[in-house]
């Protein structure tokens, strides 16, 4: 298990501006890029907390960046441009669009810069493993205790950050599939896409709600996502949804605390970034790198999140 907490003092600086200083071209020390999805939120911070933790205990250079936010699929590309024009060593990658980084990955490919994909994986075998949380278990089980909470029967939604990404489309899908095959009397009336922003969110879900006055759930698909459906809950003064999220964050965990959100799926987002990067350095080394690297997920609520077990992944 991961300390967020003891990493959080030594990983500000880079946590503040989005990446760590690259390797001066006299230091033969491995080079790592990590593009990721964004920077806004607080797992991708707790994601390069780990990916830092690990570089300090591998000895390698580790650099993370992302765009602004989730919806910026060029800049994430431009980004993933200029890190394989430095040729390093490996490459880890999370993608926006499952598709639209393939041909650069294939540079990559053919200039033998291991890949390693984390959060999102990418439809291409070129990756050598991806670093991730099983989306459509952990949105499954979400599915599971929106069912439970509103008696097994009723409207729901969901608000979801894209339809591009793996995690968007699996995190859809497993909440989806799941309501479909086991919950007959749970009718999925509205599905949205807010690009993991929360002001969009946040409008996006007031018109849901009002669309549908008997609404009985909502599934927030990520931080972003999660903080929209609650503002624009309590915005319509509809204390009555149940909102269930996914990730963490203060301001999820603050919802959590206060009764407004139920609860939610929480990844492990600084076992994800140190994971990506032992993967990374393993693959440099000609070490064999498991196809999927699983980090595993929690349903945190009011009940648990203090637990030890669960206060270790939950990245405020």
């Amino acid at each position: 298990m991961f300390n967020r907490r003891t990493l959080l003092a030594t990983a500000s600086a880079v946590v503040m501006l989005g990446f760590a200083p690259m390797a001066s071209a006299q230091d033969d020390t491995l080079d790592i890029a990590l593009i990721s999805k964004g920077f806004q939120h607080q797992f991708w911070q707790a994601v390069n907390m780990g990916a830092q933790q690990a570089a300090e205990e591998l000895g390698v250079n580790v650099t993370f960046e992302g765009p602004d936010n989730e919806s910026q699929v060029d800049r994430q590309i431009d980004m993933l441009a200029a890190a394989l024009a430095r040729q390093p060593d490996a490459i880890g990658f999370a993608a926006l669009d499952s598709q639209a980084a393939t041909p650069l990955l294939q540079q990559a490919q053919a200039a033998g810069i291991p890949v390693i994909a984390f959060d999102s994986g990418v439809d291409s075998d070129i990756p050598l493993g991806t670093a991730a949380t099983n989306n459509l278990a952990a949105a499954a089980l979400a599915a599971d205790k929106m069912a439970e909470l509103i008696g097994g029967e009723g409207k729901v939604a969901l608000v979801v950050h894209d339809q591009t990404s793996r995690t968007g489309i699996e995190r859809r899908d497993g909440f989806v599939n799941q309501i479909e095959a086991e919950y007959p009397d749970i009718e999925i009336v509205s599905i949205q896409y807010g690009g993991g922003d929360h002001l969009q969110s946040t409008e996006i879900t007031k018109s849901i709600l009002l669309a549908n006055p008997d609404l009985k759930g909502i599934f927030g698909a990520n931080e972003g996502s999660a903080i929209g459906v609650v503002n624009g809950v309590t915005e319509l003064g509809r204390d009555d949804v149940v909102v269930i999220g996914y990730d963490s964050g203060a301001a999820q965990l603050d919802a959590i605390r206060s009764g407004t959100m139920a609860g939610a799926i929480t990844q492990n987002p600084v076992g994800i970034g140190y994971e990506t990067v032992a993967a990374a350095v393993a693959a440099i080394n000609g070490e064999e790198v498991p196809a999927e690297i699983d980090t595993g997920f929690y349903y945190y609520d009011a009940s648990n999140m203090d637990d030890p077990e669960i206060a270790a992944v939950l990245y405020e």
